[in-house]
């Protein structure tokens, strides 16, 4: 059975989040990351993190990153290898090369090597933490399906999606394909 790991960025995701909504809604399908400090991110501690939760995992897993959490998975995918990670959906990822805010600076720069998974990379036009042509240039580096999610600012609570089906639309989405490999 496919298991969801939940990478929340920056502070976590509060309970109006969608993945908050997600987890709580199927308990036995998503798991979530629980980084040491949500509020002063370190790359190397939270790369390894996720590598420590991937790797006490037994069941195939689809990694759902938002934010920071995306630039930790592309972090995580250059360093480390889990056969049972099948896909990755990279939500709103964060421009942490562009950022002023310098808890985020050990994250830069941010890889652009192909991902060694599936991956579908769902953006906003109006995201404040990253430009929808920066989300393009790494969708087609690291080999991932771009997906221009429209005005949605930075896809979160304040984007006022709630459960955000068409999120889980893009998940089944790239279960299907990953599944046809």
């Amino acid at each position: 059975m496919m298991k969801y790991l939940i990478i929340p960025g920056l502070s976590n995701s509060g309970e109006h989040h969608w993945q908050t909504i997600w987890e709580t809604k199927y308990p036995d399908k998503f798991i979530r990351v629980e980084q040491k400090n949500w509020s002063a991110p370190d790359k190397e501690e939270w790369v390894k993190c996720v590598n420590t939760f991937i790797t006490n995992q037994q069941e195939p897993l689809t990694l759902v990153a938002h934010s920071l959490g995306c630039i930790t998975v592309v972090h995580w995918a250059q360093h480390y290898f889990a056969e049972h990670v099948k896909a990755a959906l990279l939500v709103a990822p964060a421009d942490v090369e562009r950022s002023k805010r310098n808890e985020l600076k050990s994250f830069a720069p941010i890889p652009l090597k192909k991902l060694p998974i599936n991956s579908i990379i769902i953006a906003s036009t109006n995201d404040p933490f990253a430009s929808i042509e920066r989300t393009r240039l790494w969708a087609t580096a690291w080999g991932s399906m771009h997906v221009n999610a429209g005005t949605l600012g930075h896809i979160n609570s304040l984007s006022g999606i709630g459960e955000w089906n068409e999120g889980l639309n893009h998940l089944s989405h790239l279960l299907n394909t990953t599944l046809q490999y």
